[in-house]
C-alpha cells in the first residue's frame, strides 16, 4: 500500500449557486403535439389492418420509433420511415414467434 497517499492537500474552493429560470417553449410544445398526433394517426392506420394479438407489440414498435426519432434534429421527418421500419419488425417478431409456438405444441403433442 501506498504510505504517502495522503501526502498533497488540494485546496478546494466553491464558486455561490447558480440559479437560472426555466421557461416553457411554445415552439417546442407544438412540435410534440404535432408529432404525437403523426404517431397516433400511422398506429391507428396499423392497428385497422392488423390482428387483435398484434396490438401490443405494434404499440411498443410505434413507441420505440417516436422514442429514437425525437432524440433527431427533425423527428417528424424521420419518424415516419422508422415507424415503417419497426412496424414490420415487429410483425416478423410476432409471425416467428407464432410459428414457433405452433411448433412446440406439435413436438407436446406427439411427446
Amino acid at each position: 500500500m501506498n504510505k504517502n497517499r495522503n501526502k498533497f492537500n488540494v485546496p478546494t474552493a466553491f464558486a455561490p449557486e447558480t440559479r437560472f429560470e426555466v421557461r416553457p417553449n411554445p415552439f417546442l410544445a407544438a412540435r410534440e403535439n404535432e408529432f404525437e398526433q403523426l404517431k397516433n394517426k400511422l398506429l391507428a392506420e396499423q392497428l385497422r389492418e392488423a390482428k387483435t394479438e398484434l396490438n401490443a407489440p405494434l404499440r411498443r414498435a410505434a413507441n420505440e420509433a417516436a422514442a429514437i426519432a425525437w432524440a433527431t434534429i427533425f423527428p417528424l421527418l424521420v419518424f415516419p420511415a422508422l415507424f415503417e421500419e419497426k412496424i414490420a419488425a415487429a410483425i416478423r417478431q410476432a409471425e416467428r414467434q407464432a410459428r414457433i409456438f405452433k411448433k412446440s405444441r406439435e413436438i407436446v403433442v406427439v411427446a
